[in-house]
């Protein structure tokens, strides 16, 4: 029975169910005519095929929020960081640090990403193939505004701090935002069977940071990608009147919206 049950899940793969939503408890819920849904809804499959849709519209969490109020607090903790060229890597560093667990433990800890990972690991199974047309290019422009977003953070924090992409890699903050997505689900991905990654902490004092510090594991991957794709740009003069611009601007800097 195991085999055969096997063989059938790796041939037509895992679906995404539904079935422990009541639609009578829906109607109830919503405060709604039974009339009213049925008319819109004929059969509750038509009404589940629509929350589907809905559900891979929006899929991931973001955290403008709480990003902007922990980097102001690290910013006006060492405001006399970006007045060296190694202190102001040094608070780049630390950036990285603490932003990307601030990201990770946030999808990590959502129930709307695990949504998003079912929907994405099982929507090619979709009977209806309209509806898994539909809900790959809602999937798809789901992960393309969050890295649009991701990107142009990137983007405007690196050119406040002076850095630039490698000219010799090609890149641009598209693909290392890309690739910052991927190691941030890959890892909470795997954190859901192997919690360890979630609380595992280490001391380091990676890429000449000014002190050794608690690091994680997203942290590293994330400074190991920073590191890769960005180095100081050469162009770029830092005098009085330059740092005191950059410290305006940290006061007031809001993240791109995609």
């Amino acid at each position: 029975m195991l085999q055969t049950a096997v063989a059938m899940v790796n041939r037509t793969g895992l679906t995404v169910s539904l079935d422990h939503i009541s639609f009578e408890d829906l109607i109830h819920d919503a405060d709604v005519a039974r009339s009213a849904v049925y008319r819109r809804w004929p059969y509750k499959d038509l009404f589940f095929s629509d929350l589907v849709r809905e559900l891979a519209k929006d899929a991931t969490p973001t955290l403008v929020n709480d990003e902007m109020a922990m980097m102001k607090r690290l910013i006006a903790e060492r405001h006399d960081w970006i007045e060296t060229p190694e202190k102001r890597h040094g608070l780049v560093l630390e950036l990285f640090r603490q932003l990307s667990l601030l990201d990770f433990e946030a999808v990590y800890e959502s129930p709307q990403w695990r949504t998003y990972i079912a929907l994405h690991a099982t929507f090619m199974s979709l009977v209806d193939g309209d509806l898994r047309q539909q809900v790959q290019l809602a999937l798809s422009q789901t992960e393309h505004n969050r890295i649009v977003r991701i990107a142009s953070s990137w983007k405007q924090i690196s050119a406040l701090f002076g850095y630039r992409l490698r000219p010799e890699l090609g890149a641009s903050f598209e693909t290392l935002a890309t690739l910052l997505n991927a190691k941030l689900h890959g890892l909470a991905l795997m954190a859901l069977s192997m919690p360890e990654i979630a609380t595992h902490r280490f001391q380091a004092r990676p890429f000449e940071a000014i002190a050794e510090a608690e690091w994680s594991v997203t942290a590293m991957g994330t400074a190991i990608l920073a590191t890769a794709f960005l180095e100081p740009d050469p162009t770029v003069e830092w005098n009085d009147e330059r740092i005191a611009s950059v410290r305006r601007a940290l006061e007031l800097w809001t993240p791109p919206k995609a």
